[in-house]
């Protein structure tokens, strides 16, 4: 048995220009975290050596990789062309919450049939081919910035270049900055789940031709920037305005970003202490995201939130891994 554990992402600053429709033509960049919530992947051999066992909301038998409901099993199980197998997906936070969990789950599966076929694959060519099964082979509306959070972790920039190849830095802090940083972020969850692949197809033709569109997703890529300087001069606090600001641009990006009840929750928790936040992922639902700079803050923010779950979490920093083998 093998299994393989890819962490979910928190993205501060600059989604959107990630999709290909916009970093194509102008580039873009992107700046997040992967933090120690994960989907996990086990792979054992199955009693039938034609068979194909798959466990995750429902169970499924097939002999052909063709029949396969699941679309990404379907995709990568056919790619790597093997049978004889029984792979079971779990995860610490439901799909369709913000956190980049499809990605994760494609990453996940990846290295896990890598390492089940004894081949060697870099953290790289998982992204990659990540993006490559999720965007190209079955069409999905979205952006990179997932695939690569998951496989490579930790806090980082990400630059998406013209002919798509993807620049990987590591955003270095003092270890008294980054503690900072994690005790002053705060996530609530909505309560509702969401299809990303409805706003980000608006978000994907808007960013085609849309000038206005474009140009604010220009101002998002020059604030990502900004943030990453300011992070690494150790100005952790800057964090909350960039969040803040940048909040206030995605929601103009397309139609359904936003909604009545997470306008007000926002703005409750800006009214308790928070400098900034923002929804995490396209919109419409799934977790907020707040930088609360005090503990004092932080209690009043949970207050004033009490009608929404929070959910406490850390920084990851070690990305998809193998975390066990026998």
């Amino acid at each position: 048995m093998i299994i393989s554990r890819a962490p979910f992402r928190v993205s501060f600053c600059g989604g959107g220009s990630d999709i290909p429709s916009f970093y194509e033509k102008y580039g873009g960049c992107v700046l997040s975290t992967s933090i120690r919530k994960y989907c996990y992947l086990a792979i054992n051999k199955s009693f039938s050596k034609d068979s194909i066992t798959l466990k995750y909301s429902k169970t499924e038998i097939v002999t052909d990789p063709n029949k396969i409901e699941h679309r990404i099993f379907k995709q990568v199980l056919k790619d790597f062309n093997i049978k004889g197998i029984e792979i079971t997906s779990m995860a610490d936070i439901p799909s369709g919450t913000g956190l980049g969990s499809s990605s994760s789950f494609t990453v996940a599966l990846l290295k896990l049939l890598y390492t089940w076929t004894e081949k060697s694959v870099s953290t790289y060519k998982v992204a990659k081919e990540a993006c490559d099964v999720e965007i190209n082979q079955l069409g999905n509306p979205i952006g990179k910035q997932d695939q690569f959070a998951a496989a490579f972790g930790g806090l980082r920039y990400y630059e998406f270049c013209p002919d798509g190849f993807v620049k990987v830095e590591p955003i270095i802090m003092k270890h008294e900055s980054y503690q900072k940083l994690q005790d002053n972020l705060m996530m609530f969850y909505t309560g509702d789940v969401r299809d990303a692949n409805n706003i980000l197809a608006k978000e994907t033709k808007n960013l085609a031709s849309d000038t206005d569109k474009i140009e604010s997703t220009k101002k998002l890529c020059e604030m990502t920037r900004v943030l990453k300087g300011e992070l690494e001069n150790n100005n952790v606090d800057a964090l909350g305005e960039i969040l803040d600001t940048s909040w206030q641009i995605k929601k103009s990006l397309a139609q359904g970003i936003s909604n009545p009840i997470i306008d007000k929750s926002y703005e409750n928790g800006i009214k308790a202490g928070a400098t900034g936040g923002k929804l995490l992922g396209a919109g419409g639902g799934g977790f907020l995201l707040f930088y609360v700079p005090t503990e004092a803050k932080r209690e009043a923010v949970r207050k004033s939130l009490s009608y929404l779950t929070e959910m406490k979490f850390e920084l990851d920093q070690a990305g998809c891994s193998i975390i066990f083998m026998e």
